[in-house]
């Protein structure tokens, strides 16, 4: 029989596992039933990344976004990316990229201030971020007319793999980055097989 120290850092593993978005210490406590403190948390986590670790295993824990979740290792970063590009394209196309990026860096910010920005209504990009849950709205800004202003989320951190906004790439690494990626995605396409995966 498993000790009840291990069963719960079974509990723990097995949370983590399962959901799609970071398991904050609240939902823990919650569906466990076990009271304990962030310190005791992160010595569990600890241990279980140590095993990880020794066993060779391609990922760990980490807090991100308020929580914990399951991350690979970096070296295998490359890899990752080649399995998740097609769904994160598929997921959030350039031009709303784009609008979230806008609301990132210059948050809180209307509506206006975004067209501002990119030269373009950002009206569609704005209602499917909102559905998904990427960003919020902060409130009005103290301007005529008091527009809504947007803001990012739990889920944009999540998405992202970041613990807080202060982890924002720069601009200019961003710019790299899709860069890099429009490059890759030019070089992975056989000749009259863009749209191969489209239907």
């Amino acid at each position: 029989m498993h000790n009840p120290d291990q069963q719960f850092q079974q509990q723990i593993e097995a949370l983590i596992f399962a959901s799609e978005e970071a398991v904050t210490i609240q939902t823990i406590r919650q569906i466990t039933g076990r009271e304990f403190d962030s310190a005791g948390l992160q010595i569990i986590i600890d241990q279980l990344n140590s095993e990880y670790e020794f066993t060779g295993r391609t990922f760990r824990i980490h807090r991100i976004a308020g929580g914990y979740r399951f991350l690979s290792t970096p070296e295998f970063a490359d890899t990752i990316k080649k399995l998740l590009a097609p769904k994160i394209q598929r997921r959030l196309s350039r031009s709303i990229l784009e609008v979230l990026a806008v609301i990132a860096y210059n948050q809180p910010v209307t509506r206006a201030e975004i067209q501002q920005i990119r030269g373009v209504s950002p009206e569609y990009a704005l209602d499917r971020l909102l559905h998904r849950g990427f960003i919020e709205v902060r409130g009005r800004a103290d301007t005529p007319g008091k527009p809504l202003q947007y803001g990012t989320t739990k889920d944009f951190l999540d998405l992202f793999h970041l613990s807080s906004l202060k982890d924002l790439p720069k601009l200019r690494e961003i710019r790299e980055i899709l860069q890099e990626n429009e490059e890759q995605e030019y070089l992975a396409r056989p000749d009259g097989q863009e749209n191969v995966l489209s239907d």
